[in-house]
């Protein structure tokens, strides 16, 4: 791997506690995201994994009961400062979910409809092909354009959302468990991708599956419930290699060895 410490960083989560209602869900989370890596985050179940992610470009704002405090600075701005428009956030830190959800229409609709309104005013056919060929779909999908993007495979379609979210020219990628519903070669696919991608994009991926955190992250951070079990916080942050061959933490090498989790 690149050495990863360049100094800069797209995201730095400082202090941040999440609750729905009266049930906290994530406790002081502390956090430096580089630029042009790949964060993993890891842990078990139910300890905040997606919560945290989707702090990140303010997709908890949809559920009503969430209250975040803290602070999220992407690039020293911070996107939960009043007057900042979560719209705009998600323009700028695009998100690629669990199950591949395309929209039910034809697969350059699917790519072009974010830019467009977005505002996007080039030549449309151009950024199709290019945000396709970026996601390593053009080649699968070049002569059935006109297709619906909902007859792809599922690995397609994963593509196809990660060719979506390109479309709108994003500095970060949230990916939430992009190939837990996928087979083995999907997987294999989407990981190629991500290894690609991270050469000029920032991309934080959720992931249960240890091989797949150690064979394409630069970083790991590790998420456990806190003592009281109430609430998910990171305990362990490092270079991946390390997380997984020397970490500090005797939870983390329960975890990542499999003792647990």
């Amino acid at each position: 791997m690149e050495d990863i410490h360049n100094g800069k960083l797209a995201l730095k989560v400082r202090r941040l506690h999440v609750a729905y209602g009266s049930d906290p869900a994530l406790t002081d989370i502390n956090l430096d995201i580089p630029q042009k890596r790949i964060m993993a985050i890891i842990g078990p179940s139910g300890c905040g994994k997606s919560t945290f992610i989707r702090c990140l470009n303010r997709m908890n704002d949809l559920i009503p009961t969430a209250k975040v405090a803290g602070q999220v600075l992407y690039h020293g701005e911070d996107i939960y400062a009043e007057g900042v428009d979560p719209v705009e956030v998600r323009r700028h830190i695009g998100m690629v979910f669990q199950k591949p959800n395309p929209f039910p229409k034809s697969i350059r609709e699917n790519v072009a409809y974010g830019a467009r309104i977005n505002g996007f005013r080039g030549d449309m056919d151009d950024l199709v092909q290019h945000c396709l060929e970026q996601a390593a779909l053009w080649e699968e999908v070049e002569d059935k354009l006109d297709q619906s993007g909902l007859a792809l495979s599922g690995g397609q379609q994963q593509r196809l959302c990660i060719a979506r979210a390109l479309a709108v020219e994003p500095d970060v990628i949230l990916m939430d468990e992009p190939c837990s519903a996928l087979d083995p070669n999907a997987t294999f696919k989407i990981e190629e991708l991500m290894r690609e991608l991270s050469g000029r994009y920032t991309i934080v991926i959720v992931t249960h599956n240890m091989q797949q955190a150690a064979r394409v992250s630069h970083m790991t951070a590790m998420m456990m419930l806190t003592d009281d079990r109430k609430s998910g916080t990171i305990i362990e942050v490092g270079e991946t290699n390390t997380i997984f061959t020397r970490p500090k933490d005797k939870r983390t090498e329960d975890y990542v060895t499999g003792r647990f989790g």
